[in-house]
């Protein structure tokens, strides 16, 4: 009996006050959305971080025309000193660092030059000449790189050497920037979610001011006037965060599964499973800011 009281007085509001309902969902919904967002971008850099630092390599740039590198003093690498690098490659206080490693021509670095900008004009103001030749060294451990840098920044014939990893963490570094964007949208738009969710209790319960008053008299506990009211503010916010979850599910399978998997085929982008993980913290979520937002509210104006 009193169950049925409860689920009639939660229809009964939500028909009343269907425009506020709709629109506590619409701004649960969007709010929810940054949040999620901002995950999605958290589980995307840790996929392209698992992905892409077993895939960098630590490029040693040999000395050409031109370079004014200390190492360089001397003019373009020698055939001695590029077999001088080889070896200390392979000796064993390198090789523990070493997974394997390939010596990159001009010509070849040109060719990949080229096919990396194949759509841009600037491959038609390069030629093989303006590119260095290199060592491309995979490492067993990215993190050591400094081991490498230290050993051959100073030996003679060599230019530079880059970690292709720092290019990757300034993608990351980008990509944290916008979660913290999408997170302070996202905090601003849960103000907005917890006011209009406040406003909606207080007219429902404005509205209901009769039937309260007459639950009072005839002795009904706080929890049976206040569970309705509350639990109609929990279930609009539900109902946004559930659209929310189907929204990064549906971004994740057909703008990043069909569309950027596509045209991006070296990149790892995440699956449309792994943004399920978000849902039941976005249901959680949008379920207790309403449930508390609404509690406070039925305290300070309802009364009871």
């Amino acid at each position: 009996m009193r169950l049925a009281f409860i689920l009639g007085e939660i229809g009964s509001g939500l028909r009343r006050n269907i425009t506020m309902v709709v629109s506590v969902i619409l701004v649960t919904f969007v709010s929810l959305t940054f949040v999620g967002a901002a995950g999605m971008l958290q589980l995307q850099i840790n996929q392209m971080k698992g992905y892409w630092y077993d895939k960098v390599q630590v490029a040693i740039f040999l000395c050409s025309d031109g370079s004014t590198a200390a190492g360089c003093a001397t003019g373009p690498v020698t055939a001695e000193q590029q077999e001088n690098l080889k070896t200390l490659l392979a000796s064993p206080a390198v090789a523990q660092y070493v997974n394997d490693f390939q010596y990159e021509s001009k010509e070849e670095a040109y060719k990949h030059f080229k096919d990396q900008f194949s759509n841009s004009p600037i491959v038609d103001s390069v030629t093989p000449d303006q590119l260095p030749s290199s060592f491309r060294i995979n490492m067993k451990d990215p993190e050591k790189y400094q081991i490498i840098s230290e050993t051959f920044s100073s030996q003679p014939g060599v230019e530079t050497v880059i970690d292709q990893r720092q290019l990757l963490e300034r993608l990351f570094s980008a990509m944290n920037a916008a979660s913290l964007v999408a997170v302070s949208i996202a905090g601003v738009m849960i103000v907005c979610a917890i006011l209009l969710i406040a406003t909606t209790i207080r007219l429902s319960a404005f509205s209901r001011r009769r039937e309260t008053g007459i639950m009072r008299l005839v002795g009904a506990s706080k929890m049976v006037i206040q569970l309705p009211f509350i639990l109609e503010g929990v279930i609009a916010a539900v109902i946004g965060a559930a659209l929310a979850s189907g929204t990064l599910w549906a971004v994740a399978h057909f703008f990043l599964g069909e569309y950027l998997s596509k045209q991006y085929p070296d990149t790892a982008f995440i699956s449309p499973g792994q943004t399920l993980i978000l849902a039941p913290a976005l249901l959680i979520l949008g379920g207790s800011l309403a449930g508390i937002s609404s509690l406070l509210t039925l305290r300070r104006y309802l009364k009871v």
